[in-house]
């Protein structure tokens, strides 16, 4: 059986302490050009199929009820963001990405759709690691907090990432969010430890498992929320 040929076009490079970062336009024969990032050669997103950032978002979003201010953990390539900007109901939008490098390819128009979604006049970009900036967050100021940095803690993009889903960083959360507020972390398989630190940290936190269609495979995903109760 004949596949077809793809061609594979850097479009930009960058290296910094966690190493590379790439991001590169995939041309298939027969079929839409796309792009794709990859960060010290593994696959991260692709701009083809885009249905469990969009799902991360919608579900997180349906989670809160009134989702004024949301911190998105992992700008990517801003399909979570644009989600959240969807939403009616979101007036601020705090966007926090370790790499430079990839908010700045968001903005020059190097991601082409991106100038458009930072454009918004209800975001903010924050260019830190999202464990940072949550400590320095304003205790009770968000009603969302959205991790979309790894695909959970089974598959890190960087091993120091593996703190964010311990008990330090939850605390953190806790502290940024309103009371009725909530911590949504997307996982593409079940995390039990995870869930575990979750309800360990905020008194309660459930799994919910998401059916997604990818390229014709049925995978099924999973987002675990925790919310902050009144009186903690």
């Amino acid at each position: 059986m004949e596949t077809d040929h793809v061609e594979y076009v850097e479009v930009a490079r960058s290296e910094s302490e966690r190493g590379e970062l790439v991001l590169r336009e995939r041309r298939p024969e027969n079929g839409p050009t796309s792009l794709e990032l990859r960060a010290n050669g593994v696959f991260v997103m692709d701009t083809l199929e885009v249905a469990t950032e969009r799902a991360l978002a919608s579900a997180a979003l349906a989670a809160v009820e009134d989702p004024a201010a949301v911190v998105v953990g992992g700008l990517g390539l801003g399909f979570t963001m644009h989600e959240v900007l969807a939403d009616s109901r979101v007036e601020k939008v705090a966007v926090v990405e370790i790499e430079q490098a990839l908010v700045d390819w968001m903005r020059d128009g190097t991601v082409p759709h991106g100038p458009a979604l930072l454009a918004d006049e209800r975001v903010s970009v924050v260019v830190a690691d999202v464990a940072v900036a949550l400590a320095e967050a304003t205790p009770a100021s968000y009603d969302l907090v959205l991790l979309d940095v790894d695909n959970g803690p089974g598959y890190l993009v960087h091993d120091s990432n593996a703190a964010i889903y311990e008990a330090p960083f939850l605390e953190a959360a806790r502290q940024a969010l309103r009371t009725g507020g909530v911590l949504a972390i997307w996982s593409a398989a079940p995390a039990p430890e995870l869930l575990a630190s979750m309800s360990a940290v905020f008194g309660d936190a459930h799994g919910h498992g998401h059916d997604v269609l990818l390229q014709d495979r049925e995978e099924t995903y999973w987002l675990y929320v925790a919310r902050v109760a009144s009186g903690a």
